[in-house]
């Protein structure tokens, strides 16, 4: 499908081409959707060079709210920083969040695939245009509104290595109409099995191991005060009736006396996991476009969207509430070895367990995420007299975004070890495992004489419940046309308006409302809302046949703490000639805080390096200052772009851009490793067992206006166009460098972040190339393709002196017009291609999974085979 370049993104004024555009702007249709084998938006971003850090792969270590999601991440500067249109419309963020408490739309949720006819992305600044989130750019997602017929397409890919996941895609699309009124439609079917860790593992053991086991270790008061004494910190003990005999990792720190070791029991957890989860996607979408007459027309737009997604985790979590995992030495199960042992202090009869309630020998615990969009728009646009016209829509949109997750419930799991365990216990009778009690047993006699009830287990483990309600309601008005004329042509002008409602909450069930599981400890209700009005203008000048000037501004108010901003962009296009175009823009632009970061509060999980010793997850939580919000500021800034695009031959395209953000007050939830790096022993901040001697248990952070980001690079492009033989070879070339992302982080300090990972602060990892090389032969019947893609490595900051190496894959793709062949296939076409073809593993990383999930896809060689028809 051949598709005319008419840009619409990044003005309220008709547009052109790249070529005629002051912006930059790129240009993606639905045949190089297809051509690239996309089967969905994340597959596209993921090919994209000016994207970088977005989470589309997500892994139970660092991107646990964004499972079942997608997100573009232009230029590194944050999920929430580019703004998401869908036909020139926002669309509600999800009501979901990254680990790091970053809301963001969800491009999974927008429309079926097959539904799009382009997506067209301006990589400056739009802020004055469009207003907040329009930091780094916009995508905007345009819909094959006039398609007329029906097509249908299904596709299968799979991993062809190392794992058996399957994708599975089928999509149907229909359009019929007359000169008044015309409809089309869309669905899609999205079926994804999973690829589990202990099919394809990238980790090192050393990499997924966790001090706190089953079995495990335990505290005991007489060896403390022993310690104590010594001058030295609390330590645990080896579970004496056993470790390795139950697939423990026995670490010896050391041996009192034969058979009573200080040390851990540890735990393996790296094969229970997901690289890939298991995921279901249902998508609809109706456009209904009337005309009224006399060029008024009336537009109607709906889309629904429904996602499951399952992810698994290690069968239980760490148990990290140690003041409520105390075994009384009546336990029947209490080892003879700690009552037989010198250091046995009969006042304080007990000991703290140090471990998990399940953990070798189980099965993996499923992590649950279930999401629901429902979108409307209407739109009236129409002449107001003259040459000028209007632009009235409202859109309501929503989405439902919940999460269940399994976790020991801290005060059943005390009454369990204290033999009051069970739905049926009486209690009151005060007999601990008589009259429907039970005890759990802690110890590795659990593995063998002594196994625990599934009815205790089925007791001590609840089921985290999180709804999320994100909601928009945007109402938009612009009138344009011309106010004037220069000797080169008309002065172009559009003024317009804004309202938006923003909801935003989160309803935790009653016991998370305690804070009362283990692990994921818990969180409050809360929920907010608020309305931002803006105004705006837009002005095109021809200042000469060959310069061209525009200029834009907007107001934008939210009242309150937030206040208001005023954003101006200016922006020139100089031609010579109809070979070469000159373009520049300099912009101010904002992003406004979340109503979730002003009034939000969350807790998730973390792997964190503790500078005492040792590495663990542990509860990252978010707290609010007394006021019940905070006092942030919007993020302000500013973007340059100065490029050329050249066309020296026919059939050649050159083009060439700089571009250069600067912001400060960038709002970021404080880099929790930061947190701790900067004083481990903060009681306020880490909070950890035993005072400040044991692990790190909790790390509390908050919401900030952090300094400032730096960033500049150039994007590059060349295509080529040339008659080969009895078809057309067509080579090209994408690049983006990065010469600089330096960062101010309020705790790690002055960052220079190009070419690192940042782990460790809050930018997005960042490498300094990333390029796509490629070339196409196609005729009227066969499309030949093949693409080299390269990302360059970076420097692993969570690991001192490592790298996280370079990546070169391969992917090649070849489609077979059968309407070419034969007369009754019309419109029928079969495709075959891989991914990845040489099966290039993500370069490894010392940490959890073994890779990193933002940057590199874990799957390996992928091949697909699509099928399509149209009639």
């Amino acid at each position: 499908m051949q598709i005319e370049e008419v840009v619409v993104t990044g003005t309220h004024i008709k547009g052109k081409s790249q070529f005629d555009s002051p912006s930059p702007i790129a240009v993606i249709g639905a045949d190089q959707l297809n051509n690239i084998g996309a089967s969905n938006v994340a597959d596209l971003v993921q090919t994209l060079t000016i994207n970088t850090g977005s989470q589309n792969n997500p892994d139970a270590f660092t991107q646990n709210g964004t499972t079942g999601t997608s997100n573009f991440n232009l230029r590194g500067l944050g999920v929430a920083s580019t703004l998401v249109l869908l036909n020139g419309r926002r669309q509600v963020v999800g009501a979901t969040t990254t680990n790091d408490g970053i809301a963001f739309v969800d491009t999974s949720s927008l429309v079926p695939q097959i539904a799009v006819q382009r997506v067209e992305i301006v990589k400056d600044g739009a802020a004055a245009i469009y207003g907040t989130d329009a930091v780094a750019g916009v995508v905007n997602f345009i819909t094959d509104d006039s398609f007329q017929g029906v097509q249908l397409s299904g596709k299968w890919q799979g991993v062809t290595n190392q794992g058996s996941q399957d994708d599975y895609l089928a999509e149907g699309k229909f359009g019929f109409g007359n000169d008044n009124t015309h409809v089309m439609g869309a669905f899609s079917y999205y079926s994804r099995t999973p690829l589990t860790t202990a099919e394809r593992r990238l980790s090192q053991t050393k990499d997924d191991s966790s001090v706190l086991g089953n079995p495990g270790a335990y505290y005991l008061p007489g060896v403390n005060a022993f310690l104590a004494s010594l001058g030295a910190g609390a330590a645990p003990v080896i579970d004496p009736t056993g470790c390795e005999s139950a697939g423990g990792q026995r670490n010896v720190g050391l041996t009192l006396y034969p058979g009573f070791d200080l040390g851990t029991c540890g735990f393996d957890f790296g094969s229970y996991y997901n690289l890939v989860p298991k995921e279901h996607r249902t998508q609809a979408y109706l456009t209904v476009k009337q005309d009224l007459g006399d060029g008024h027309t009336l537009r109607l737009e709906g889309g629904y969207a429904y996602n499951d997604a399952i992810r698994n985790n290690s069968p239980t979590f760490p148990y990290l509430q140690l003041a409520k995992a105390v075994v009384p030495a009546y336990h029947p199960d209490f080892p003879a070895a700690f009552l037989n042992s010198p250091f046995w202090d009969p006042t304080h009869p007990y000991a703290i367990m140090l471990g998990r309630a399940i953990g070798n020998g189980g099965t993996a615990s499923p992590n649950k995420f279930y999401s629901t969009t429902a979108r409307f728009n209407i739109d009236l646009t129409g002449p107001l007299g003259g040459d000028w016209t209007y632009d009235v829509a409202f859109t309501m949109a929503g989405n439902h975004y919940n999460i269940f997750t399994n976790d020991v419930v801290t005060d059943r799991f005390q009454r369990a070890l204290m033999g009051y365990g069970g739905r049926n216990c009486d209690r009151k009778a005060g007999v601990p495992g008589q009259n429907g009690c039970e005890f759990y047993n802690p110890f590795a006699t659990s593995f063998t004489t002594a196994p625990n009830s599934q009815s205790v287990m089925d007791y001590i483990i609840g089921r985290q419940e999180i709804r999320g309600i994100s909601k928009t309601q945007v109402f938009d008005a612009v009138a344009s046309g011309t106010v004037g004329h220069t000797g080169a042509g008309d002065i172009g002008l559009a003024i317009g308006m804004q309202v938006r409602g923003e909801q935003w909450s989160r309803d935790y069930d009653n016991c998370s409302n305690r804070d009362c599981f283990a692990f994921i400890i818990g969180n409050q209700d809360f929920g907010d809302n608020r309305t931002a009005k803006a105004v705006f203008l837009e002005t095109s000048v021809p200042l000469t046949e060959q310069l061209d000037l525009s200029l834009a501004a907007r107001h934008e108010s939210y009242g309150g703490g937030i206040g208001s901003t005023t954003n101006p962009k200016v922006s020139l296009l100089f031609h010579p000639n109809d070979k070469l175009s000159l373009r520049g823009s300099y912009s101010t632009s904002f992003r406004a805080p979340s109503v979730y970061q002003v009034s939000g509060t969350g807790t998730s999980l973390n792997q964190v390096v503790d500078p005492l010793g040792g590495t663990a997850f542990a509860a990252i939580r978010s707290f609010l200052p007394s006021t019940g919000t905070r006092d942030l500021k919007p993020e302000k800034g500013r973007a340059l772009n100065f490029g050329i695009s050249w066309q020296p031959t026919d059939g050649l395209d050159l083009s060439i851009d700089y571009w250069n953000y600067t912001f400060k007050d960038v709002i970021i939830q404080e880099n929790y490793q930061s947190v701790v790096n900067d004083n481990p022993t903060d009681p306020t901040r880490v909070v950890r067992a035993f005072g400040t001697s044991g692990s790190i248990l909790m790390v509390l952070v908050d919401y900030v206006n952090a300094s400032s980001v730096k960033t500049d690079g150039f994007d590059f492009s060349a295509k080529y166009r040339m008659a080969a033989g009895s078809g057309t070879f067509m080579p090209f070339v994408d690049a983006t460098y990065v010469n600089k992302y330096d960062l101010e982080d309020p705790q790690a300090g002055t960052i220079s972040g190009a070419g690192n990972r940042n782990f460790t602060n809050f930018g997005s990892p960042t490498p300094r190339w990333r390029s796509n090389f490629g070339a196409a032969w196609v005729n009227d019947v066969h499309d030949i393709r093949f693409y080299v893609r390269y990302m360059s490595g970076v420097t692993d900051d969570q690991n001192p002196g490592s790298r996280v190496g370079a990546m070169t894959t391969v992917d090649a793709q070849y489609t077979l017009n059968l309407g070419g062949l034969m007369e009754s296939l019309q419109g029928t076409s079969l495709q075959v291609g891989v991914i990845n073809a040489f099966d290039k593993a993500p370069p490894y990383v010392s940490t959890n999974g073994g890779f990193e999930s933002k940057l590199h896809d874990p799957r390996g060689r992928m091949a697909y085979v699509k099928l399509t028809t149209s009639f």
